[in-house]
């Protein structure tokens, strides 16, 4: 199925539970998240409700069922760092290489700039290659790569920060 057959809104509490199962396939699957214990509902639903209208969560639909979702959330708790946001990008397990990621980051750069945000960091663990992949092609550039500071699966992992600085203008706030 093309990704053309995507709808892309706001989430709402109703789609916690898929959000959460998306999520959850890959805490114990992959390295894609560094978390290493399943997410609870309760955990999930607080995390909803510290996004807002300047933090979006999204969830992404084919056929009236939920199949992807990102999110942007605060980069760092400090003032200073308010116009930078750090994006998710997840995708049903069984979908993948469909579109979904690409159309899912596509939304969240446009809301990003809608809500007027400066600058985009992912943290990418640095086997997922495809997530590198993805965040190139919509023009993030990698910025440092961290050795050994995540530990999963018996294995001392990597992170690769990519970043997209949404404005030219660079100075204004």
């Amino acid at each position: 199925m093309p990704a053309s057959d995507l709808s892309i809104r706001l989430a709402t509490v109703a789609d916690l539970v898929a959000i959460n199962d998306i999520y959850n396939y890959y805490v114990h699957h992959s390295t894609c998240t560094y978390q290493t214990e399943s997410e609870t509902m309760e955990d999930r639903k607080e995390w909803f409700h510290h996004h807002g209208p300047k933090h979006p969560v999204t969830a992404v639909q084919r056929g009236g069922e939920i199949v992807g979702w990102g999110s942007l959330s605060p980069f760092h708790p400090r003032a200073a760092y308010a116009n930078t946001v750090e994006n998710s990008v997840y995708v049903r397990h069984d979908l993948l290489r469909q579109g979904i990621g690409g159309a899912v980051l596509d939304d969240l750069l446009a809301r990003a700039r809608q809500i007027g945000h400066h600058t985009i960091v992912a943290g990418i663990d640095g086997e997922q290659a495809a997530s590198v992949a993805l965040h190139s092609s919509r023009g993030f550039a990698a910025v440092a790569h961290l050795k050994e500071v995540g530990h999963k699966f018996g294995r001392w992992l990597d992170v690769v920060y990519m970043q997209l600085i949404l404005c030219d203008s660079g100075r204004h706030a």
